[in-house]
């Protein structure tokens, strides 16, 4: 009877409990059939982010710096639990920044509650000179006293000003659809706009989120202004919503018998005109003028951020073109509104402009990236002219930000990835460049990924480097040189390892076109035994925009991977062509042709049978969300006789009813026939596996229609397919810790792929809310 007894010493002692899951597999391998219990789940539970942070200790340090840069505080896990820490740079030190322990009994003591000294209920906090900490606990604003231990509540709570000038004198709002600023010492009202109307509206933007409950119900206000330095000027939008068409949503959640909610919210589809769109328009409140800015409407899904100079005589904004094949940095003229395009970014593809750097130096310069040279790189232009000064970096490998520039002495602090040879090309490195592009210098040699933050000084820098298979080194180094200071802290993750976690195994492949590098890692099952054969899942994402396989230390924990080894399975994440922080033309091979991202991940499939011969590649599934949805469900549709199982959650099965920002950029505008062509909808009659098709029913990022879609034409096909609602669920479903569809994923390929019987109605030990 040793799995009752194991179930009964599950939270007691951790060695003995991960002795006795070291002997599941061994009863698994004596018996013809698999067999899955509930110590299979205790110990998936194990790898649950909620439980996992609590097994490795000093994992990262994110920097709060001090306002003098004498120093930072962090928060981390330690083996007493959530732990706030000071770092001293002139020391060199690093203490807890108060006894836990007596802060937790003098805010039971003011508040009747019971509070966990190793979980303290608040994560952030805020510095008053150098002894008084504030931070926020059951609504209310408190002070502790670091040198009299004394802890005061706030009894005067702290109230955001919307619509402040940055003089802190006026106060912009709206009204009747229109613009007003109130006079915060006369309180004396100005009305600027006039013109305002129902769904033409002056200042109130349409945030992505909102959603509106009922039949003819108004929407949520959103207050924008951007005010001018001096305060004598603001610019806002009129938001046009006058022609714009809604997506609808029902919610079954409410406790109501027979009538949902009705939800609806703005969002186009890729190619429609019937959009929201922003006006932008400046006032100048000395003289009451409105000024439009010279620029066509822009669509609510690309947004255009407006910059004031110092002197508010003009502003600059980086434009991106519907379609996504170039980008402008404009001029504005704040007195005219007319517009000048000093620089301009094209492709023949799409310009993924939210990736470009643009950045003002002193009066005269500009720093903008580029991949003309088919990398991002960066290039210094005169601010008057737009001419070339100097391509500041060149190579092969990619500019993925600024850290600092310094403008007297000519400097540039920048991170990029892929310059170093032999390392992984998405690892981050920093560097320092001089304007004219001499001087490069490395300052974090270390081969790993690193994080680096600035303090306000701009003399140190905290840096935190790990690869999957190296716990995190957080160090404090020289800007000038990346000289090591001192050592902040290391991971330990001694506790994790006896739970027979193991990193995964990084790889390298070649890409669809037998000759490009493709980077991944594959996790092996937690009672790894190299003569057994183990199903392969695939976790993907192809989403051109970024990246997915991890590379840091935390990265290779928190994830929803982890709990699959529990049970008996690999799991695999690779970066494929088409997708981001590689080449141009790395990242071209998906535009148009989304639906064929995955031939990469088949290649590496099948270089990984043939590299490990434990992974059995007769039995290989895949998962994934939202994009990854779609990948998974074309994975069955595509390559049957690679994938038999998937699960497709939150998918955008036809890209067709997507939001349209996404397709439109990376799947090409206008809509063409690949759309159709690889539309997961038109091709469900070629589903020959095990499919399971989920989606929340007030999802508003990626809306259930294309779920449904697919369903109907499964139907259509006579296909035996599975699905699942989740009433009440928006995008962010099956990411949260104990919720109810990771369960349902985990069961599935239980079921399919490992070929046994999921335990029924398994409830989670880790109890989290749900989103």
């Amino acid at each position: 009877m040793i799995f009752p007894t194991f179930v009964r010493h599950i939270f007691g002692s951790m060695k003995k409990t991960y002795l006795l899951f070291a002997l599941l597999p061994l009863f698994a391998a004596c018996s013809s059939k698999i067999q899955i219990t509930e110590a299979h789940y205790e110990r998936a539970e194990t790898f649950l982010q909620a439980n996992i942070s609590k097994l490795v200790y000093h994992l990262n340090v994110q920097p709060n710096w001090l306002a003098d840069s004498s120093g930072f505080w962090h928060v981390t896990q330690t083996r007493q639990g959530k732990r706030f820490f000071l770092t001293d740079l002139v020391l060199q030190s690093t203490t807890e920044l108060f006894d836990h322990v007596l802060l937790a009994q003098k805010l039971a003591e003011k508040t009747g509650k019971t509070v966990d000294a190793a979980d303290l209920p608040f994560s952030m906090i805020r510095f008053e000179g150098k002894n008084l900490v504030l931070f926020r606990f059951d609504e209310v604003t408190w002070k502790y006293n670091l040198e009299s231990l004394e802890l005061i509540r706030q009894d005067q709570q702290e109230r955001s000003q919307p619509g402040l000038s940055p003089d802190g004198k006026l106060q912009a709002f709206t009204k009747d659809f229109n613009l007003f600023v109130r006079n915060l010492e006369t309180g004396e009202e100005q009305q600027l706009s006039n013109g305002g109307k129902y769904q033409y509206e002056y200042a109130n933007t349409y945030a992505w989120s909102d959603i509106m409950v009922g039949e003819g119900a108004t929407r949520p206000e959103n207050l924008f202004v951007n005010w001018s330095p001096d305060s004598r000027k603001l610019l806002t939008y009129i938001a046009d919503l006058s022609k714009a068409q809604k997506m609808y949503l029902l919610d079954f959640s409410v406790d109501t018998l027979f009538r949902p909610r009705l939800l609806s919210y703005y969002r186009g589809s890729p190619g429609d005109t019937t959009v929201v769109y922003y006006l932008p328009v400046i006032f100048d409140l000395e003289t009451g003028t409105e000024t439009a800015i010279d620029v066509p409407p822009i669509p609510h899904f690309i947004g255009v951020s407006f910059v004031w100079s110092e002197n508010a005589d003009s502003l600059h904004a980086l434009y991106a073109h519907r379609g996504f094949k170039k980008a402008d940095v404009l001029k504005i003229d704040a007195a005219t509104g007319k517009t000048n395009v000093l620089l301009s970014e094209t492709s023949d593809t799409s310009v993924e402009y939210s990736s470009l750097i643009l950045q003002r130096i002193g009066s005269d310069k500009v720093l903008f990236s580029s991949q003309k040279s088919g990398w991002y790189h960066l290039y210094l232009h005169d601010w008057n002219t737009g001419n070339l000064i100097k391509q500041v970096t060149n190579g092969e490998y990619v500019v993925k930000s600024v850290l600092h520039v310094d403008e007297e002495k000519e400097i540039i602090w920048f991170v990029a990835g892929g310059r170093e040879p032999g390392r992984n090309p998405y690892y981050n490195h920093l560097y320092r460049v001089n304007f004219d592009g001499s001087g490069m210098k490395l300052l974090t040699p270390e081969n790993a990924h690193h994080q680096v933050s600035l303090s306000p000084c701009k003399e140190f820098i905290v840096d935190n480097y790990s690869r999957v298979d190296l716990p995190t080194i957080s160090v404090v180094r020289k800007m000038t040189g990346g000289e090591v200071v001192f050592k902040v802290s290391e991971a330990d993750a001694s506790d994790l390892f006896v739970t027979g976690w193991r990193p995964p195994l990084q790889f390298t492949a070649k890409a669809r076109d037998g000759v490009t590098d493709i980077y991944g890692v594959i996790y092996q099952p937690l009672d790894f035994n190299p003569r057994m054969k183990y199903p392969l899942i695939d976790y993907s994402y192809t989403g051109p925009h970024t990246s997915i396989t991890p590379k840091s230390f935390s990265d290779g924990i928190f994830n929803i991977i982890n709990p699959f080894r529990a049970f008996g399975f690999a799991v695999m994440v690779v970066d494929g062509m088409g997708t981001a922080q590689r080449s141009k033309a790395f990242r071209n091979v998906s535009y148009r042709n989304m639906g064929f991202s995955l031939d990469c991940h088949v290649s590496a499939i099948q270089q990984l049978g043939g590299i490990y011969k434990w992974i059995d590649t007769t039995r290989v599934g895949i998962f994934g969300h939202s994009a990854g949805g779609y990948d998974a469900g074309r994975a069955m549709l595509q390559y049957p006789e690679i994938y038999k199982v998937g699960v497709a959650s939150a998918a955008d099965h036809d890209h067709r009813m997507e939001k349209a920002w996404w397709p439109e950029m990376y799947m090409g505008y206008p809509v063409g026939d690949f759309y159709h062509e690889q539309s997961n909808v038109t091709n469900a009659h070629k589903l020959q596996g095990r499919l399971l098709i989920a989606h929340g029913a007030i999802d508003e990022n990626v809306n259930p229609s294309a779920t449904y879609k697919l369903a109907e034409y499964l139907i259509r096909a006579q296909k035996d397919f599975d699905m699942l609602i989740l009433p009440g669920r928006n995008h962010s479903f099956g990411r949260t810790d104990g919720d109810y569809f990771t369960k349902v994923r985990w069961n599935y390929f239980i079921r399919h792929l490992l070929g046994a019987e999921p335990v029924h109605n398994y409830r989670f030990r880790t109890i989290l809310k749900e989103e």
